[in-house]
């Protein structure tokens, strides 16, 4: 009985919980209906104003998103940044990076990286110390004495002092080490008084003696051991070279295919952080050498490199491409034509000087394919000792004609000028390249003109440079590197016409009394005025006897693919010059802020 109560208990109390359930529930669906539902009718009205509001706030926070990205870009700047590996591409052969026996493109462009020398060039092409900290010059301008700059050491650590130096420039001097370098340093007393000085005796005064100290120095603790006539065959001159330049040597590795046409080399080197100059700014530096012109090109082409040097000329796949810039340093160098004064119809000074008024020298410029300047008397234009009024006679056909008619020389009926029987014909010289033809094609055109006939003789490298060794020529077309300074003594002094001499550079065999008088004069006074005074006499002279017709500065044609920041484009003393200022060299790109 009382179970049942309890169960009866139990259902009325369930059904009164159902009951106030279903009531809560009308409640909030009545509630949800009139405070919710019915509300968002009446919202439908005004949904125009609603989406215009929040059309307005995207707009605010999009054009506050947009502010501040331009701001952002506006205090930024792209701007070139440390890092990349640099690649290289050099056409020849890599043999040698020691300075004291690197003469190709090749071996001085790996030897420049490595080594450093006392003195280099700046953005203004003044003479700048980089191992060395300061020069003097004692009152009767023998002695030189330079001082080194504090701490400095080589690639592997090792301290670098005078003792390195002077170990240098005695190697140097050796005959037993062959270095081409030995003429220069004949008869000069080195010595090192103390770990930061040397001084350097000279047989007499030489104004241009500083110009002499640009070379790589060497380290004695890796070299004393080698036999001085096993120098130049050393380990260390393509294993493992220390230097104390920019670039520390990391690896070499040879490529090819077995013919030596296609023989190459790659060179890998590393930043060294102690460079008296500053760390270098690119991770690394790659050398490949090429001894195939078309492989460098395809390299080129292929973005496998980022500049090429060793071109004459910029080639016909690589002309469409925007990416590459033709980078054209011009050298303070001369190319010109030397006439061969000792022999032939060139011994005549008449000849000679009709020759040069004949000649369209601004013609052959405005053709070349670069911008350039004129090359008009000995000195270059703008250098020390330059005398506008003393440079060469300027293009006069009509007056040529008439010195060769009034000294004899007269046209036949083919056009052609003769003088006792005796034609009036030579052979000119020349490289067999694009530009060396061009020159030559249109000097030959222009005599022509005059009456004269032209022989072209064009030779490969290794002929050429036989045939500048033992002046087997009548008329040579050529190049010499003449620098800041204009001591020109080693290209127009009789002495360097002997076949005695140490490099017979004296390659027109120009002989004349008065202009070795100058020469030697102007070379040895300190004293800027002074020294205009004595080379006068000479550029009269070479004014008068014209023992060659002046033509332009050539250029280095460097190749890269876009801008080089640090790259100046700058007067170069040598093609290596472009390195003066490597270990400021950028090739990436960022966004900085200010």
């Amino acid at each position: 009985m009382r179970t049942r109560l309890i169960r009866l208990r139990f259902r009325r109390r369930f059904r009164k919980k159902q009951q106030q359930v279903g009531e809560l529930s009308s409640q909030a669906e009545q509630h949800i209906d009139r405070h919710f539902f019915k509300r968002f009718e009446r919202l439908l009205p005004i949904k125009r104003f609603l989406a215009t509001w929040l059309g307005l706030m995207i707009l605010v926070i999009g054009g506050l998103i947009a502010q501040n990205l331009l701001l952002s870009s506006h205090y930024q700047t792209l701007r070139s940044v440390p890092g990349g590996i640099y690649n290289e591409g050099v056409y020849g052969r890599f043999t040698n990076a020691n300075p004291l026996y690197a003469t190709s493109d090749a071996d001085t462009t790996v030897s420049r990286l490595i080594f450093a020398g006392l003195f280099t060039y700046d953005e203004q092409g003044k003479l700048v110390g980089d191992l060395a900290e300061s020069y003097s010059v004692d009152e009767h301008g023998n002695t030189y004495t330079v001082r080194l700059k504090p701490s400095l050491v080589w690639q592997d650590g090792q301290p670098l002092t005078s003792s390195d130096v002077l170990f240098t420039y005695q190697a140097i001097q050796n005959p037993d080490a062959r270095s081409p370098l030995q003429s220069s340093w004949q008869g000069i007393t080195v010595t090192a008084p103390d770990p930061r000085t040397i001084a350097f005796k000279l047989p007499g005064g030489l104004a241009s003696f500083p110009y002499t100290m640009t070379n790589g120095i060497v380290p004695r603790h890796l070299l004393s051991k080698v036999p001085v006539a096993d120098l130049r065959s050393a380990d260390f001159n393509t294993v493992h070279p220390i230097g104390a330049g920019p670039f520390a040597w990391r690896a070499i590795h040879v490529t090819g295919d077995g013919d030596p046409k296609n023989a190459g080399q790659q060179i890998a080197l590393k930043p060294f952080a102690q460079y008296q100059g500053g760390a270098p700014k690119l991770q690394e530096f790659e050398v490949q050498i090429f001894a195939n012109k078309s492989q460098l090109t395809k390299a080129f082409a292929d973005n496998q490199l980022k500049a090429i040097e060793g071109l004459n000329a910029l080639p016909k796949e690589l002309s469409n491409d925007r990416s590459v810039i033709q980078n054209n340093l011009t050298l303070r160098a001369a190319n010109m034509v030397f006439f061969k004064t000792s022999s032939g119809v060139l011994a005549e000074q008449p000849v000679r000087q009709s020759l040069v008024q004949a000649a369209n020298v601004p013609k052959i410029i405005k053709h070349l394919g670069y911008t350039t300047r004129a090359v008009r008397e000995p000195f270059l234009l703008g250098q020390f000792g330059y005398d506008p009024s003393l440079a060469q006679p300027g293009f006069d056909l009509r007056a040529a004609r008439a010195l060769l008619e009034s000294n004899g020389w007269k046209l036949n009926n083919k056009g052609l000028r003769a003088k006792s029987g005796q034609a009036l014909a030579f052979t000119l010289t020349a490289p067999s390249t694009t530009e060396g033809r061009y020159v030559s094609y249109q000097l030959q055109k222009q005599w022509q003109a005059l009456g004269v006939k032209l022989n072209l003789q064009f030779l490969d490298t290794v002929e050429f440079q036989s045939a500048l060794t033992f002046h087997s020529y009548e008329a040579i077309l050529n190049g010499i590197s003449i620098g800041i300074d204009p001591d020109v003594f080693v290209y127009w002094d009789s002495s360097q016409a002997d076949i005695r001499s140490a490099n017979r550079l004296n390659f027109s065999e120009y002989k004349n009394p008065a202009a070795d008088a100058a020469l030697e004069s102007g070379r040895t006074r300190l004293d800027p005025t002074l020294r205009l005074i004595k080379y006068r006499p000479f550029l009269e002279a070479w004014q008068r006897d014209t023992p060659a017709l002046g033509l332009y500065q050539p250029r280095l044609l460097y190749i890269t693919h876009g801008a080089i920041s640090g790259l100046d484009d700058r007067p170069l003393t040598t093609p290596s010059d472009r390195f003066a200022n490597v270990h400021n060299w950028q090739i990436r790109q960022a966004r900085v802020t200010n």
